[in-house]
């Protein structure tokens, strides 16, 4: 293809995302095909000659988006939101545009700078001290990978430069909370852990959040039992029901055992561009690393989280490889991307940072968050009000946790299997319907339904319409 030709085609597809976004709404929220359907639509065999453009985008039109769960739809309130600003879009066809190779500072010299620039940004924008340094990961599965590579090594004095983690004496322990999100136990097992060595520390029964006293006690615990406590991740917006850890606490407990914090604020990071929430992760400043993803709430399209640590020298020493073929003058005087984290290569992601905030500004973003928060309140109030419904958890941000327990037929509120069936049973109707979409969740032992309020699209409107639907599911 040539440049003229891309020229064309492009025109085209900018058009045809255009199109497809303003008609998002006439498209059922979950996408209605069955396994192996989408597949289907397509032949068997790879093409042997070259196809139009418009046949392509025909494609497009008649079996990739009937194939979509249209996470942009306004009345899309599953999982958490994944936004994808238009404004980013760009951002991310600019970036795919250059072309860049992010291998090394010569690689691309903007791009690592953009990405210093940009980071630095999002830090002042969410509070943090200048003593804090980024970049940008793929998800926060991966930040939260590195960190607990980070802390392993810290605890074993880069005990990988010598006979790995099968010569430590002393098993190497890492805490969370079952409401945690499940990649932290995975980054646990794949950093060599192992799981008899994650501990799922108790929770506030009420606020689901970690127990301070609860971590002081399994540390303690572990540590008279010949074990090393080696870190602590701490979750500011749990993917369950949005608890908060208390972090301020939690860093006290871990370092007077020397253990390491990351804090995964992967969807509440969002809310610290606001000022007034930022009390939600005080204590922070004295963790060690933290992570949030501006792919989330905020609506950079994905994938973009930010990771930030404290100590960049030590992230470097674990992280680094150094190969000769990419050593160049500039080494020790550049941040060279390759050592923070485990790719080698790296695509242009500040980009699409850059655009979404040149273009969309942060005073808008910032009342979008607003309105979502507001949104929220609103339903946990028509909930809390309703006959036979329930909030289920705190509600601390944008994510609503509902249970709808009617009377069964002999009186009774319904209770057990038979309110896990009703649960499930109202949660598909909605769903199938493809007039919304929402996620169920098991919450103290019971499945109940998160409402997880926060795409770019939805009004109030839209939440008055999903609590209708809500009632008429649960009654029907």
């Amino acid at each position: 293809m040539t440049p003229e030709e891309f020229r064309v085609a492009g025109h085209e597809l900018i058009d045809w995302i255009a199109d497809a976004r303003a008609g998002i709404d006439a498209r059922p929220v979950l996408a209605p095909v069955e396994p192996g359907e989408v597949r289907g639509w397509f032949e068997a065999a790879p093409p042997t000659s070259v196809q139009a453009f418009d046949e392509l985008l025909g494609d497009l039109e008649t079996k990739v988006l009937p194939g979509v769960t249209q996470v942009q739809h306004p009345m899309h309130f599953g999982w958490f939101p994944s936004n994808a600003s238009l404004a980013s879009v760009l951002g991310d066809i600019a970036s795919s545009g250059i072309g860049s190779l992010g291998i090394s500072w010569e690689s691309s010299p903007a791009l690592t700078e953009v990405e210093q620039v940009v980071c630095d940004w999002m830090r002042q924008l969410v509070g943090l001290s200048d003593r804090w340094h980024g970049t940008i990961h793929d998800t926060a599965s991966t930040a939260c990978l590195v960190a607990l590579l980070v802390a392993r090594e810290r605890s074993t004095d880069l005990v990988q430069h010598r006979g790995g983690t099968q010569s430590v004496d002393s098993p190497l322990v890492v805490y969370t909370t079952v409401h945690a999100h499940s990649s932290v136990a995975k980054a646990a097992l794949l950093a060599g852990f192992g799981r008899d060595n994650v501990r799922m520390v108790d929770v506030d029964p009420r606020t689901h959040a970690m127990d301070p006293a609860a971590l002081e006690s399994a540390m303690a615990d572990d540590a008279a039992a010949g074990r090393t406590p080696v870190a602590v991740v701490a979750t500011v917006g749990t993917t369950g029901t949005t608890a908060i850890d208390p972090v301020a606490a939690i860093v006290t407990v871990a370092k007077s055992h020397g253990a390491y914090v990351h804090v995964d604020a992967a969807l509440a990071g969002s809310a610290m561009l606001l000022p007034e929430y930022r009390h939600l992760w005080s204590g922070v400043e004295e963790a060690d690393s933290l992570c949030w993803n501006p792919h989330k709430w905020m609506g950079t399209v994905l994938d973009c989280s930010l990771f930030y640590v404290r100590d960049v020298g030590l992230l470097t020493r674990v992280m680094s490889t150094d190969p000769s073929y990419l050593q160049s003058t500039v080494d020790g005087r550049v941040p060279q991307y390759r050592d923070w984290g485990i790719p080698m290569g790296r695509r242009f992601r500040a980009l699409k940072l850059l655009f979404q905030l040149r273009l969309d500004g942060v005073e808008a973003i910032q009342a979008r968050l607003r309105r979502d928060l507001a949104n929220a309140a609103w339903l946990e109030q028509q909930v809390e009000a309703a006959e036979g419904w329930e909030v289920c958890a705190p509600v601390s941000l944008q994510t609503v946790c509902v249970r709808h327990r009617p009377t069964g037929a002999s009186g009774a509120r319904l209770e057990g299997s038979a309110l896990d069936r009703h649960t499930l049973g109202w949660t598909r109707r909605v769903n199938v319907s493809g007039a919304a979409y929402v996620t169920a969740s098991i919450l103290d032992g019971e499945w109940m339904v998160r409402i997880s309020i926060g795409v770019e699209t939805t009004e109030r409107v839209h939440v008055e319409r999903l609590w209708s639907l809500l009632q008429d599911a649960a009654t029907s």
